[in-house]
This record gives C-alpha cells, structure tokens and sequence, in this order.
C-alpha cells in the first residue's frame, strides 16, 4: 500500500512541477529502504546507456571524419588518375594524327581514283556507241584503231578498278588501326 501511495505521489509530482530527482528518491527510500537497490540498479543503468550514447557518438564522429577524409583523398585521387591519364592519352597522338593523315590522303587518292574512273567510263560509252553506229563512216582501219583504243580503256578501267580496291581495303585497315589505338 506504501509503495502505491509513493507512485500516485511520483505520478503526482511528476506531473506537477518538475521535481528535483534525489528529493524524491529520498522521500521513496523513507518510505521503503528496499526500493534503494532498484534505484540503484537505474542508475547503473543508466550510467551503461550513457555510456552507450557516448561511444556512439565518438564512433559517429570518427567515422564522419573518416568519411570525409577518404571523400578527400577519392577527389585527389581522382585528379590525379586524370591527370595520368590525359598524359598517358597524349602518348599516343603522334600516331593517331599520322593515321588521320592517311585515312585522309588515301580517301583523297581514292576519290580521284572515282572520278577518273568515272571519266574513263563516260570515255568508253561514247566510244561503244560510236564503234556500235551504223553511221560511222570509218574504214576497217579506223574502226581497228577505235577498238584497240576502247581495248586499252577496258584495261585502264580494269587496272583502276583494282586499284580503287586495293585503295578501299587499305582505307579499311587504316580506320581499323584507328579503332585499334584509340584510349
């Protein structure tokens, strides 16, 4: 009856104003000396959650800086493997420069290849349809001569074809080292 009446008191005072804590327990111990090795057992308690708290905190804000320096040292690093790599990269220009430069002379080469080739073509169709007219008023000698010349442009365009090819496949390679090098 004793220990309900001090907890209506506790309860009462509780809700009242704020109380001072070691008055009360005073006051409780008076009325039962055995509630002391509960108060007791709070506050080792409490003093075990404190210090629970406290090695929290200390390992929250060592891990925090923690953090914050390896955050730090990963942008420095970071930098760094940049720069590295820039410079790295660099290395290799002088060769990806002289492969542009002949992926670019042998596309030109290879359009003027086309367009000679295309010219040759032109060339060779008028001469087909000149041999091929039956209004050409050429002798068997000038016809002769006109079909060796449309002979020699079927060969002309034969070797231009080859080369033209030849001119693809190196330009294939050429972009192929490209791809090949590049970082």
């Amino acid at each position: 009856m004793r220990i309900v009446t001090l907890l209506v008191l506790l309860i009462g005072f509780s809700s009242c104003a704020p109380a001072n804590r070691e008055e009360l327990a005073k006051e409780v111990l008076k009325a039962d000396p055995q509630f002391g090795e509960v108060l007791e057992k709070h506050r080792e308690l409490s003093r075990r959650l404190e210090t629970y708290q406290k090695e929290l905190a200390l390992k929250r804000s060592t891990t925090e800086r923690t953090i914050a320096q390896l955050r730090k040292d990963l942008a420095a690093a970071a930098a760094t493997v940049r720069a590295k790599s820039s410079e790295v990269k660099k290395q290799m220009d002088p060769d990806r420069k002289r492969l542009d430069l002949a992926i670019s002379m042998a596309g030109e080469e290879l359009q003027a290849r086309r367009v000679q080739r295309a010219s040759l073509g032109r060339s060779m169709t008028k001469l087909r349809k000149a041999l091929e007219s039956k209004d050409a008023t050429w002798t068997e000698k000038e016809r002769a001569q006109q079909q060796a010349q449309l002979d020699d442009m079927v060969r002309e365009g034969s070797r231009l074809d080859q080369e033209m090819a030849g001119l693809k496949e190196h330009l294939r390679l050429l972009k192929v080292k490209l791809v090949l090098i590049r970082l």
